[in-house]
């Protein structure tokens, strides 16, 4: 028992490390002062710090990320949202087909999703490519996250406040207001995290569907990254990248978790 434990923690550890250390590194040379990153640093600074903060480049690509962020997300919270309570509260012919169509978005290849958006915008639709459509194609797979937050809510609660509110009078909408978006609240900001976190970061279908001359963060630091005097900003976005994609996951994953209190924040 006792070695099956240390293999175990072992084995964790491990993983751990591979997963977490090369994350550790970008954030460290986003401190160092040689610019060939040399390992260990010899001396930190935050001169790279400052240029990446009066980076033109940088900062519209920051913001076009989290104008998509956003946009994707309000998408996704009232169509992930209205298929959850479709398929959790109603039976009808076809409901596990149309509950596997919505979460396949995140399960197939990003790279299939982007071409098949492209040629359907481009070729079928005849729009032009730009930050509308690069909105729409991250809330396809945003929808599925808050699809699976609601509906996993929606499994805990059942119905009988529900009723019950009804029962004593209240319309559908005051049942909704009163009851039921209380106990939803926290399952729906944690839906809204972690699509912002999956937007923010997404470069494949982001490549395929953003018009030419727009980048959001992750393809600026793509394209930045082999260029010459760049390498040091780019760790320095990279950095703010990481902590920006991990805070919401880390607050969706509490708020998930949210039982005892009934879904209240």
């Amino acid at each position: 028992m006792r070695t099956s434990r240390v293999l175990l923690w072992t084995a964790l550890g491990l993983g751990l490390a591979v997963i977490y250390f090369p994350l550790v590194v970008v954030l460290l040379n986003s401190f160092n002062a040689d610019t060939t990153f040399g390992w260990p640093p010899a001396r930190f600074t935050l001169e790279w710090w400052s240029r990446a903060a009066s980076n033109e480049g940088a900062l519209h690509a920051l913001w076009t990320s989290v104008e998509a962020g956003l946009a994707a997300t309000a998408i996704a919270l009232v169509l992930g949202t209205m298929a959850a309570f479709a398929l959790q509260r109603y039976r009808f012919f076809g409901r596990n087909p149309v509950s596997l169509l919505i979460i396949l978005p995140i399960a197939l290849p990003g790279i299939v999703t982007g071409i098949a958006l492209n040629n359907a915008f481009r070729t079928i639709l005849g729009i032009d490519l730009g930050l509308l459509t690069a909105i729409i194609a991250h809330a396809t797979f945003c929808i599925v996250v808050v699809f699976n937050n609601v509906v996993a809510r929606l499994r805990r609660l059942g119905g009988n406040l529900e009723e019950a509110s009804m029962d004593l009078g209240a319309t559908g909408l005051t049942t909704f207001r009163l009851v039921t978006f209380p106990m939803l609240r926290s399952a729906l900001l944690a839906g809204g995290l972690l699509a912002f976190a999956l937007s923010f970061d997404e470069i494949i279908v982001t490549t395929f569907t953003l018009g030419t001359g727009m980048e959001t963060l992750p393809i600026w630091i793509y394209d930045n990254l082999f260029r010459p005097n760049q390498a040091p900003i780019v760790n320095v976005v990279a950095a703010v990248l990481i902590v920006v994609s991990t805070v919401p996951v880390y607050l969706a994953q509490r708020l998930s978790g949210d039982t005892a209190s009934g879904g209240r924040l």
